[in-house]
């Protein structure tokens, strides 16, 4: 089995219910596995107060995580058209795994939500490119030859999977759930046929 890793920061829930319809489409290519990290909240203390281990939900991320991954796909709300603080701390740890090319060659997606329509959402999806482009990962957004893109009245990008929550943090809409179990499901698809083709190489 192949895993392909989801790794994000959700502080009201929303993307923690994408990363959930994510892995159904990872989980729909019968050779791949989707593997749910979450990260905790930065404080401003200088050392990080939160536990390595949480005392319920998922565990958080952590390097090794990426080394096992065949696929990768990050989720973080906006904050002023840019990824959250905690998924930028994650990569800003990942420089050895930078110098020893352990990320290059692996697909990689991105997703986010925010509280309103014109919430900066694809800047926030094309920072949380950033990190990934500098890791040689071979990033990839949804086609249009989706639905959902051509159909949406809520989220949904070719940058990548989105929700708008709205203040109250509503229920993802039919055409953003689609979209988010259609990357799930591309970068699972792409993490199989890269494999293939090395094995064959």
């Amino acid at each position: 089995m192949h895993k392909i890793l989801i790794v994000y920061f959700s502080r009201h829930g929303s993307i923690a219910r994408m990363a959930d319809e994510i892995s159904l489409g990872v989980d729909s290519n019968p050779a791949c596995e989707a593997i749910l990290r979450r990260l905790p909240a930065v404080s401003a203390e200088t050392e990080q107060v939160e536990k390595s281990i949480p005392d319920d939900g998922l565990p958080y991320a952590q390097q090794a995580d990426l080394e096992d991954c065949a696929g990768l796909l990050i989720g973080s709300p906006g904050y002023f058209g840019n990824m959250a603080a905690p998924l930028k701390y994650f990569f800003d740890q990942t420089s050895p795994l930078w110098l020893s090319g352990t990320l290059i060659g692996k697909p990689a997606g991105v997703f986010t939500a925010t509280s309103s329509m014109h919430g900066g959402q694809e800047t926030v999806l094309t920072s949380m490119m950033l990190p990934l482009l500098h890791h040689g990962m071979l990033v990839t957004g949804i086609p249009y030859s989706e639905p959902a893109l051509n159909q949406t009245s809520s989220g949904a990008t070719p940058y990548g999977a989105s929700h708008v929550a709205g203040l109250q943090g509503q229920a993802l809409s039919e055409h953003e759930r689609s979209a988010c179990q259609a990357l799930g499901k591309r970068v699972a698809d792409l993490a199989c046929r890269l494999v293939t083709r090395a094995i064959d190489a």
